[in-house]
């Protein structure tokens, strides 16, 4: 069976829309029904984020996120356990995007079996070096079927990132600043100058642009260089507002911005 990841760029030409959410925010059962909404609400794919405590390519909002998570008593093996038969009512791609450490704490073996298990279709590791990934797991990620998609960011060079497209299952993760996460309400020219640039490369896998995408402007600017854009600390903040709307509400909401639906 072709990879949910592939389907969904093989079917779907532009403007993909990819959401982090973080596991166990922001009450510890929200994971499967932020899922359902965000499904129900035109959302492509999502990422689920792992919570850690020690998040460093993560700005404040996602930290936070963690932070709460993590009080509200989230764990890798909990979040395989809520996850379990979510196959196949929903039926988007879903990726979980974490740290390395929690992972080899169950163990790489382990992890990918379980990813397998319960329908999750690829990871995304940022600090797993591509030369390890290459010597050590690529070959039990490739077993298992689950994708692993590198991250590229404004100041890698043009080899290094022509052999991480190699490596990379799925999509490359296009970081577009070289900070760490956080909306932001507009790109700039050197970004532009940025996306423009691994466009004209032609690489073999397609690309997905994310850190900074906030609002409709951010990610039409992103879908014209890439195949989409991944929205993460505006989405959280989304959710994470106080108000009479219910989870659902919100996200009904934040989708249709962006969509401009």
């Amino acid at each position: 069976m072709m990879n949910r990841i592939d389907r969904l760029f093989k079917e779907t030409k532009g403007e993909i829309l990819s959401v982090y959410i973080t596991a166990g925010y922001p009450e510890l059962g929200d994971t499967v029904p932020l899922l359902e909404a965000l499904q129900n609400h035109g959302a492509h794919m999502v990422e689920i984020g792992i919570p850690f405590s020690d998040p460093l390519a993560d700005g404040a909002v996602i930290q936070d996120s963690s932070q709460v998570a993590l009080r509200n008593g989230m764990k890798l093996d909990l979040l395989f356990k809520q996850l379990e038969g979510i196959r196949p009512a929903i039926h988007m791609p879903l990726v979980l995007m974490g740290y390395l450490n929690p992972v080899l704490q169950m163990g790489m073996d382990t992890f990918l079996g379980r990813c397998r298990h319960t329908g999750i279709d690829g990871v995304i590791i940022p600090d797993l070096p591509p030369a390890e990934y290459d010597a050590r797991y690529r070959e039990m990620f490739s077993a298992y079927g689950v994708h692993n998609s590198l991250l590229i960011t404004p100041h890698t060079d043009e080899n290094r990132i022509r052999r991480i497209a190699e490596l990379s299952g799925g999509f490359l993760y296009l970081v577009a600043d070289s900070s760490t996460t956080g909306a932001r309400n507009s790109i700039g020219d050197h970004q532009v100058e940025y996306f423009r640039r691994i466009h004209d490369m032609g690489l073999p896998v397609p690309g997905l642009i994310g850190f900074g995408i906030s609002n409709r402007e951010t990610f039409l600017t992103a879908c014209k260089f890439a195949r989409g854009a991944i929205i993460g600390s505006a989405f959280i903040r989304a959710i994470g507002e106080s108000g009479t709307l219910s989870l659902q509400q919100k996200v009904e909401m934040f989708i249709k911005e962006i969509r401009g639906a």
